[in-house]
């Protein structure tokens, strides 16, 4: 494509990919992956390749699927999207990943992209393949899913692919039928004594394609604009948190979906409830104690925790505030000012302050921990 806009940024440069036809529909025309019938049903069993060997010559040859973005690596937050499949293979050389790949390389290295497709098809045996390159930093498990119900739905086709804004195809955000692949592959590898330098049009211009439209997640990052465009975007209000949640997770290793809001719900409750503080370490130790559930720490084990910390933080606010009616009530009943203490028995005057009682003034460290809250100013 010649240019493309970032997701709530400018226009900048963007990605190599040839013009195609334009005699199919307008992406206004085509459905979102969450607009796809049978969005609910599940998803068909499949592979994934991803094709992250380039040379990234707009950014001055870096190892663009090691660039990171919200703190993930371009390739992990691609491996992210394609984590139910059944065989994921990179096509580059080995590196540290996040989930568990196979590799594979073109031969010879550098080919072009036809020739890696063909040698990580090679290591694939579903019907269904999903083909992505290693820098879509949008993109989502929905959308993965969405083509592969498009391509389910449409039983003639050979292809399900994703189309940008600007009306381009995207044949490296696709999900293709592997035989149809494998088999038009191996003509053109006939017809040109070999893959080497040609390019991924002479292998989609053969295949029935239906296109999906999906203006987020088609956006790639080719240059420095577009590394920076992706970076400004996820910390965005609207998206830093799950970005942030999903970076913590992938760093510490944890396959886990759980309800952010109930959790957020429950740290409030303690912040409010019992002191600022608390939050973090309620949290924390509803986390714990999921961890050592039966349940093996699932989403119901961490959401059966938080119930009863906030049910526990419940009690103790309405605690609180009981004995401080309590003490108005019976400061009013014996004629006192709110806060005084009662007479003593036989008449005589209220005891004065007890001047020799200990210090129970908060310990001088705790102003200090007060500002470590999440939500201190």
């Amino acid at each position: 494509m010649t240019a493309q806009r970032a997701p709530g940024g400018d226009e900048s440069a963007a990605s190599h990919a040839a013009p195609t036809d334009r005699s199919h529909a307008a992406p206004a025309d085509l459905p979102h992956p969450a607009a796809v019938s049978g969005a609910s049903a599940p998803v068909p069993p499949y592979d994934a390749v991803v094709l992250a060997g380039g040379g990234a010559r707009r950014l001055g040859g870096v190892d663009k699927p090691g660039l990171r973005v919200g703190g993930r690596a371009l390739l992990d937050r691609v491996l992210g999207a394609c984590s139910g499949a059944g065989t994921t293979v990179v096509v580059a050389d080995p590196r540290s990943t996040a989930r568990p790949v196979v590799w594979a390389r073109e031969e010879p290295a550098g080919a072009g992209p036809l020739a890696a497709l063909a040698a990580g098809l090679r290591c694939t045996g579903a019907e269904l393949v999903v083909v992505l390159s290693a820098d879509l930093p949008f993109l989502a498990e929905s959308t993965v899913a969405g083509l592969l119900r498009a391509l389910r739905q449409e039983t003639a086709a050979d292809g399900a692919m994703l189309q940008d804004p600007g009306g381009r195809d995207q044949p490296l955000v696709a999900a293709y039928r592997g035989a149809s692949l494998k088999r038009e592959i191996a003509k053109l590898a006939a017809e040109h004594d070999g893959l080497t330098g040609l390019p991924l049009r002479s292998l989609t211009a053969r295949l029935e394609l239906t296109r999906i439209s999906d203006a987020v997640a088609s956006f790639d990052c080719d240059t420095w604009d577009d590394i920076a465009a992706a970076r400004a975007r996820i910390r965005e209000h609207g998206h830093v948190l799950d970005e942030w949640i999903t970076a913590v997770k992938d760093e510490l290793g944890i396959e886990l979906d759980v309800d952010t809001g109930l959790l957020l719900d429950l740290a409030r409750d303690a912040a409010h409830g019992v002191a600022r503080p608390a939050a973090p370490l309620t949290t924390f130790l509803v986390g714990y104690a999921a961890a050592r559930a039966a349940a093996g720490g699932g989403p119901e084990a961490v959401a059966d925790a938080a119930r009863k910390a906030a049910a526990l933080a419940t009690r103790w606010a309405e605690e609180g505030a009981s004995d401080t009616t309590s003490g108005k009530a019976s400061d009013t009943a014996s004629g006192g000012a709110p806060g005084t203490a009662d007479a003593k028995p036989g008449g005589g005057p209220a005891a004065g302050p007890d001047t020799t009682s200990p210090d129970v003034r908060p310990d001088p460290g705790q102003d200090a921990r007060d500002d470590m809250r999440p939500d201190a100013g």
